[in-house]
């Protein structure tokens, strides 16, 4: 499975590689990095049939994950399918998940991560 991480900050590389590290070892998962909403656009325009999974931060600067989401939803629909995309926010509010969801979000996570929960929902996604 193929996943992009997008977030700005920079412990997010390798925090999510070494909460992966048998999953990547096994070749479970790979991972790809943006630090940004234009560098993860670059990313999809690059290799989008093959990313399964786009997890991003909402909060970034320039361009912000529910406006990456936007363009995800509105660039990449044609086949092959579109990917799953969860947005990550330091904010629970209800407002960013509101507009997550009505942007085409198919799941919604806080900071900070609960890794064991994000693991089980990559199972039912993998599945």
């Amino acid at each position: 499975m193929k996943i992009l991480v997008v977030d700005d900050e920079a412990d997010v590389q390798p925090l999510f590689i070494q909460r992966f590290r048998k999953e990547i070892k096994n070749n479970e998962i790979e991972f790809t990095f943006a630090q940004s909403g234009e560098e993860a656009l670059n990313v999809l325009h690059n290799a989008h049939s093959e990313i399964v999974l786009i997890l991003s931060d909402i909060n970034m600067p320039g361009m912000s994950g529910l406006e990456l989401l936007t363009h995800i939803r509105h660039d990449f629909h044609n086949p092959p399918p579109p990917p799953v995309v969860m947005m990550i926010t330091a904010y629970g509010d209800e407002e960013n998940h509101r507009q997550a969801m009505e942007n085409g979000a198919d799941d919604f996570l806080t900071k900070p991560l609960d890794f064991n929960l994000l693991k089980e929902k990559l199972k039912t996604f993998g599945e």
